[in-house]
């Protein structure tokens, strides 16, 4: 069964029939909805529905003999996911794979918290990564001009951090979002134990 944003397999539907059907509760469907959506801890999870327990604000797929029920916030971060099970010597295996779960949503209405960690998440962390480093949003202060970042990993006492932050990662955050005047950093670079360049 595939949905505008969503595709459950037919051996998937076959695989959670099966084990819906030993629950022994009519009814019993299935939600799916992502933990932690738009975050590089973003987890795709599916957990037992008995009839009636769904939310109001729920999409309803209807599919092989049961009903599942996607979170309403959960769905721009399930578009393109795929559930399949596939049969191997051990018996098999569901499996979920959602691209765009941890990726962030946001349009025009989108505070500048969203902006930057749109930002950080789609750009500038992927770069990063390749030195073992990475930098979350801390918060933001002074009326969200200035966005406070935390680095971690290679970046965390990185010789080079003073010139990643301004050249780099500043440069971008107030390229693209306006409403910011400054980007600081909190982290603690005393500790160089994973540092990329000492």
């Amino acid at each position: 069964m595939s949905d505008s944003f969503i595709n459950v397999t037919d051996t998937a539907q076959e695989y959670l029939l099966d084990l819906l059907s030993k629950q022994d509760n009519e009814g019993m469907g299935v939600r799916i909805f992502v933990e932690r959506p738009g975050t590089p801890h973003a987890e795709c999870c599916m957990a037992y529905c008995a009839h009636g327990e769904e939310e109001p604000t729920d999409t309803k797929l209807e599919l092989k003999g049961f009903n599942a029920f996607i979170d309403a916030e959960s769905v721009p971060f399930l578009e393109d996911a795929v559930i399949d099970y596939a049969k191997d010597r051990m018996g098999g295996q569901l499996t979920f794979r959602a691209p765009k779960s941890k990726v962030p949503q946001i349009d025009e209405n989108a505070s500048v918290e969203q902006k930057v960690n749109y930002i950080l998440y789609s750009e500038i962390n992927p770069q990063l990564a390749s030195h073992g480093g990475n930098v979350q949003l801390v918060g933001l202060v002074d009326d969200d001009s200035v966005a406070v970042l935390k680095f971690g990993g290679g970046c965390q006492g990185c010789g080079m951090v003073d010139v990643t932050l301004k050249e780099g990662i500043e440069k971008t955050l107030l390229e693209k979002v306006p409403q910011l005047k400054r980007v600081t950093d909190e982290t603690d670079h005393s500790v160089t134990e994973n540092a990329y360049f000492k």
